[in-house]
């Protein structure tokens, strides 16, 4: 199947991946055979895990090894299957690529992988992910939604690893201080109902909006009718939203560990993910000042162009010439 890029040649599994077993199934017993019939060069496994027989060099993507250092996070399958199979993987991988530094460091650390096996690779971000100047968008945009005037947002998946119950701890103490609602953005994952149930124990149900899975083309509407991103995840692998919220001019409040240190840089707050005291006094001291306010979106979006999409193609591109064995890129 060719689509509007010439060069890509698509082929579409007749079995049902979707399904775990059946995905496992394709990835370990159908795929390396595959791989000899269409003469393939190199596999890119773009999730985790290459097949354990692997007849072709092999390139594995390795997002974070949330799985090891916080298992609570994942259902008890998925973290089987990565803890099960992402180890042998990143040893017989002829490269690795990682979104950020602290998880090269993790992988060094943990399993032993040689340093110069691992090649970091940020996420850039798209230009859609802007500053929308269009007043009338925004105030078409918060009407058609019901939204507040002022609010926190907050996006991902709710699952333990997100935090999101710290950061509902924190804007309980906040919330008597400051007119913002909280407004979660995100589908509801692993556990995410103690999220839901949470706010209904808090009393905080009349200021907590949670919105549920919002299609990627809206989020930058999101990202600009907020006064604030707080982003308080335990670990990330490298923090795609805070990245995109600063590229909308956004102030961000993240946690400081893992990857988003790195994402973030000076551009924005960083907190302890297990302190919603610290929390809330970032979260108050950033809504309470306007000059601290406007210094925290220049810096963002000046942050924000660092990370693109064509030099991440590049360097994926060298990283696949190195693993071939070729340097002609």
């Amino acid at each position: 199947m060719r689509g509007a890029w010439p060069h890509l040649d698509l082929r579409l599994s007749r079995l049902p991946t979707e399904r775990p077993l059946v995905r496992i199934l394709w990835e370990q017993a159908l795929l390396p055979w595959h791989l000899l019939k269409e003469k393939i060069d190199l596999l890119h496994s773009l999730a985790f895990v290459l097949p354990l027989w692997c007849p072709r060099p092999g390139v594995a993507t390795i997002y974070d090894l949330s799985f090891v250092l916080y298992p609570e996070g994942l259902s008890p399958w998925r973290r089987l299957y990565l803890r099960s199979l992402t180890p042998p993987s990143a040893r017989r991988a002829k490269k690795i690529i990682v979104l950020a530094e602290s998880t090269k460091e993790d992988l060094v650390r943990l399993w032993g992988i040689p340093r110069e096996k691992i090649r970091v690779i940020p996420c850039g971000v798209d230009p859609t992910f802007r500053p929308l100047v269009q007043g009338q968008v925004l105030s078409d945009f918060r009407r058609h939604r019901g939204l507040p005037e002022r609010f926190i947002l907050f996006v991902g998946t709710l699952e333990p690893r997100k935090n999101v119950t710290v950061l509902l701890e924190a804007y309980a103490q906040l919330k008597g201080e400051v007119p913002h609602s909280l407004v979660l953005v995100g589908a509801k994952g692993w556990r995410g109902e103690e999220v839901l149930a949470q706010i209904e124990r808090s009393g905080l149900s009349d200021k907590v909006l949670f919105v549920g899975y919002v299609e990627p083309r809206e989020l930058p509407l999101w990202y600009n009718a907020a006064d604030l991103f707080v982003f308080p995840s335990l670990y990330e692998g490298f923090g795609l939203p805070p990245l995109e919220a600063m590229a909308c001019g956004t102030p961000v409040i993240a946690s400081h560990t893992s990857s988003l240190p790195e994402v973030v840089g000076e551009a924005g707050v960083l907190v302890d993910p297990r302190s919603p005291e610290g929390m809330a006094e970032a979260m108050g001291r950033v809504l309470g000042n306007g000059e601290l306010r406007e210094d925290m979106r220049r810096k963002g979006l000046e942050r924000a162009k660092g990370f693109s999409w064509p030099q991440a193609a590049r360097e994926t591109a060298l990283v696949y010439q190195e693993a071939m064995g070729r340097r002609d890129v």
